[in-house]
């Protein structure tokens, strides 16, 4: 598979941030209340350095060896804003904790533990969302609606994380409404726990088929991949 070129990259850029406009606009959202983020798992540094010079500053990482190894020798990706946003495992805390400066998929109070006590003193507070599982399926990561109130109170207890909000893996779906009734249900989520006096301001939902819908509903954070670099390449370790 041939990767994009840059010139793909920065078109494709642009073409995300223009739909990305006309979603909020539809909503009266302020545009600027929606970041992108760039999924980078199992592309070339190359497609980073490509994306990066075209104005793109944050990208997502799936696979924690592929991550640290593009960042190894930062050269024009110094200065991004990582993000992981792969299934975490209690193993992969520390390193995750001392190389990002966001995790979207904390699920479970260890999970949350082991980044708070692994994460640098040096460093500002990990910024973390609380994956939720929507479907309720046990094969799919996140934590239960119904279990999220608690976990939210002990992670925002923790003093080298700061709690910014909740993330969602929504199953796919092609039929607009149907897109936005997961959204719909975290944004929900999301505000019922500022109610009970939380100040959450991050709904990390939306991938490359659905951000539009995930925009109308919300969504402060849009994790795209296929829809800046094309097609991903085969998953590396």
């Amino acid at each position: 598979m041939t990767p994009a070129t840059p010139e793909i990259i920065a078109q494709n850029l642009a073409r995300v941030h223009a739909r990305m406009l006309v979603a909020a606009n539809r909503t009266g959202r302020d545009p600027a209340s929606v970041r992108l983020l760039a999924v980078s798992k199992a592309q070339p540094v190359e497609a980073l350095v490509a994306a990066r010079t075209a104005g793109q500053n944050e990208f997502g990482e799936n696979y924690l060896q592929e991550a640290l190894a593009k960042r190894r020798d930062p050269g024009p990706l110094s200065g991004v804003i990582w993000h992981f946003i792969g299934t975490l495992q209690a193993n992969k805390t520390r390193r995750v904790a001392e190389n990002f400066d966001w995790v979207h998929t904390v699920d479970r109070q260890i999970i949350a533990q082991r980044l708070n006590d692994q994460r640098p003193g040096e460093f500002p507070p990990l910024n973390v969302c609380i994956e939720v599982n929507l479907s309720g399926e046990a094969s799919k990561s996140g934590i239960a609606s119904g279990q999220l109130p608690a976990l939210v109170d002990y992670v925002a207890r923790l003093p080298r994380l700061k709690l910014r909000g909740l993330m969602a893996l929504p199953a796919v779906a092609t039929d607009p409404a149907e897109q936005r009734r997961p959204f719909s249900e975290l944004r929900q989520l999301l505000a019922t726990l500022n109610q009970r006096g939380h100040a959450l301001d991050t709904l990390s939902m939306g991938m490359s088929a659905d951000f539009e819908a995930a925009i109308m509903e919300g969504a402060t954070l849009v994790r795209l991949g296929t829809a800046i670099f094309g097609a991903r390449a085969a998953k590396r370790s």
